[in-house]
């Protein structure tokens, strides 16, 4: 496993080096730029020149890049060009806690409800529960976040008043933000365990522990679902990533201070060093759990080997 380990961080930083790479260049060949739109255009042409030379924004695209690399060889992001006397290590570091609770939860919500429906569905096939559990998946995937954060928010916080709209430090700035993250992973989730399950009860040495007059709680608990599990290991690896960095949308409704608002506001602001931050960081992010995933599998199942 240390062989296969060594392996997938080389990878990983060949990956992180072209992810930065890409990025950096496609960031500036859009047009315009952090001090060349909206109220800076009626700036004094020498203050602009000012402000790029304070960002070195003066020196050409290449120079430019390889001062980045080399800052960001010893941790350091830059300077957020839009929100003054910031960096964008300060930023993150503030922001990530926020999103990261959210994400927590409703990853620990996702799966507590998700996997016991997708085990009911499976071994009720085709009867109410089955029926039930498959609506839910349905509902989940097909409405938008945005919309479901929408109706919560009219339920909970106006006709019944028992929620607060917007805030955040308490339990209750939990709910609603959670219940709509999780919604989509669950139904996810639930429609893996069940397709899964159904596959794995019907294999030989399901029959065979049957026939050894094991409990079907044994049966489930203990053989079928170390095998059914897996895609949903998968799935969590992404899963995690994603909503522990942020829901742009769920933030935005709920006045939650993450850092999801960074991803869409950093490239609508053109603050250059924002963007490559809050994408290093997530591309970082997705690697790291990627790889746990995949050692997760060789501790799940035994016959998983990851030498090579």
């Amino acid at each position: 496993m240390f062989k296969y380990v060594v392996k997938r961080v080389l990878i990983a930083i060949v990956s992180m080096f072209l992810l930065i790479t890409i990025t950096f260049f496609l960031m500036h060949t859009i047009p315009g730029g952090p001090f060349s739109a909206g109220e800076q255009k009626n700036l004094n042409p020498e203050v602009l020149e000012v402000i790029r030379a304070r960002y070195g924004l003066d020196l050409p695209v290449h120079e430019q890049f390889f001062n980045y690399v080399k800052d960001l060889f010893h941790g350091d992001m830059g300077l957020s060009m839009k929100k003054l006397n910031y960096s964008v290590n300060e930023l993150i570091a503030d922001s990530f806690p926020v999103s990261a609770q959210i994400g927590f939860v409703a990853i620990i919500v996702a799966l507590l409800i998700g996997i016991p429906l997708g085990v009911i569905a499976a071994l009720k096939r085709g009867g109410v529960a089955d029926m039930l559990s498959m609506t839910l998946a349905t509902v989940g995937i097909s409405i938008p976040t945005f919309v479901i954060a929408m109706l919560l928010m009219y339920a909970f916080c106006m006709e019944w008043a028992i929620l607060p709209t917007h805030g955040w430090g308490e339990l209750k700035h939990f709910i609603l933000p959670v219940a709509c993250l999780c919604l989509a992973p669950v139904a996810n989730i639930t429609r893996l365990t069940r397709s899964t399950l159904m596959e794995v009860v019907q294999q030989d040495y399901i029959r065979t522990a049957r026939s050894k007059g094991l409990s079907e709680f044994t049966v489930i608990g203990k053989h079928a679902m170390r095998n059914a599990i897996v895609p949903v290991v998968t799935y969590l690896g992404p899963l995690v990533a994603g909503l522990m960095t942020g829901s742009f949308a769920i933030e935005r409704i709920f006045m939650v201070p993450g850092i999801g608002r960074y991803f869409v506001n950093s490239v609508s602001d053109r603050d250059y060093t924002m963007i490559m931050g809050v994408t290093i960081f997530y591309g970082l992010f997705i690697m790291i759990c990627t790889l746990i995933v995949d050692i997760a599998y060789a501790l799940i199942d035994p016959r998983v080997r990851l030498d090579s």
